[in-house]
């Protein structure tokens, strides 16, 4: 009866699959930035949102073009409403909407919006008490809840080993050098964030706790600082972690070629065949200048599907010149698989996960 029913939902699932159109598959794969503190039926993101399937939106308050206006989030009754309208587009009504809410330097809901914005960054948590950890990330999720963000880019996992690395030590992102301690204190965050229905993200994959340079701006290398014991947070939290987020440092003792974002051996193979990680991997924002400045985009997304990323954040807050729409993210995807460059099998691969992750909410 077991075995009858198994079957029965496969197939279920694999007719439904064979409805959604490629476009759409690839629109599932897909975080994007906007410019906007509202979603009408005919805002080019709602638009985009229900033609393609658009899998996620990642909301930002800071407004690159104009510092006067808010991006996406100017107050509580504000992005609840957004994140309302942005459901509305979507099909399913399962559309993941994210934010990078860490705590300390990085917390998108900040207090001069009416959110708490007191969070303590990572690196004091660990001298707080564990029923103090958890009731602080109990909070943290209960807001993100409060306002509709169902998707937390945290947390980080980097483990704090280069006193001189002012993105994680300066910042204070990490919770310490031992990466059982590390995986501890994030398991913590995590539970507390699936208590509200928040699904998390560890990052930054492979680590980026030992690195000198800044990814965001250019090219970092991190082949003779890096350590083994950096991937020990990701083996202990395997079976727990929602999603897996890939950083742009180069390691050429992983892959003496490509960044670990678009390396093959590191997502595919030390990732998921090492280290046992099945969920959805998510790379960190394509437009960084660690491989923009050196990849077009038509390669970076060969390089990133191909490598077993699933989903892609074009954040379109970093370069207000080079912003990029949904419809040529689509379009260029699409034609690199028409064209053999991109094996349809990992576009198939990546939306199976993405609904699976999505069915946690």
């Amino acid at each position: 009866m077991k075995k009858i029913f198994l079957a029965a939902a496969v197939m279920a699932a694999t007719s439904l699959w064979a409805r959604v159109s490629l476009d759409q598959k690839i629109g599932q794969m897909l975080m994007i930035g906007f410019h906007g503190t509202s979603a009408p039926q005919n805002s080019q993101i709602c638009k985009d949102i229900g033609k393609y399937h658009i899998g996620a939106v990642i909301l930002f308050d800071y407004n690159p073009v104009d510092k006067s206006k808010a991006k996406n989030i100017a107050s509580k009754q504000q992005l609840s409403r957004l994140t309302a309208e942005l459901q509305k587009c979507s099909y399913d009504r399962k559309l993941l909407i994210a934010v990078d809410q860490e705590g300390g330097k990085v917390q998108r809901l900040k207090s001069r919006y009416g959110f708490y914005g007191h969070f303590p960054k990572a690196s004091e948590v660990k001298y707080l008490h564990q029923k103090q950890i958890k009731k602080t990330y109990v909070k943290m999720a209960k807001e993100l809840k409060s306002v509709g963000i169902n998707f937390d880019l945290a947390p980080v996992v980097d483990l704090d080993i280069n006193p001189k690395n002012h993105v994680i030590h300066g910042l204070g992102r990490s919770f310490g050098k031992n990466p059982k301690k590390v995986a501890a204190y994030a398991g913590t965050f995590i539970d507390a964030m699936h208590q509200y229905g928040v699904l998390t993200s560890l990052k930054h994959f492979p680590g980026h706790g030992s690195s000198m340079g800044d990814t965001h701006k250019g090219f970092v290398d991190v082949t003779h600082l890096w350590k083994r014991s950096e991937l020990e947070p990701y083996r202990l939290l395997n079976k727990k972690a929602d999603t897996v987020m890939v950083a742009h440092v180069f390691n050429k003792r992983l892959d003496p070629k490509y960044p670990a974002s678009l390396s093959e051996k590191t997502v595919d193979g030390l990732l998921r065949k090492q280290l046992g990680f099945h969920g959805v991997v998510i790379t960190d924002d394509m437009q960084m200048g660690a491989i923009s400045k050196k990849y077009s985009l038509k390669q970076r997304l060969k390089l990133a599907v191909n490598a077993g990323d699933d989903m892609l954040i074009f954040g379109n807050q970093l370069d207000p010149r080079h912003t990029v729409s949904s419809a040529i993210l689509v379009e260029t995807v699409k034609s690199l698989v028409e064209n053999g460059e991109i094996r349809e099998r990992r576009i198939d691969n990546a939306y199976r996960r993405i609904q699976k992750l999505k069915n946690k909410l």
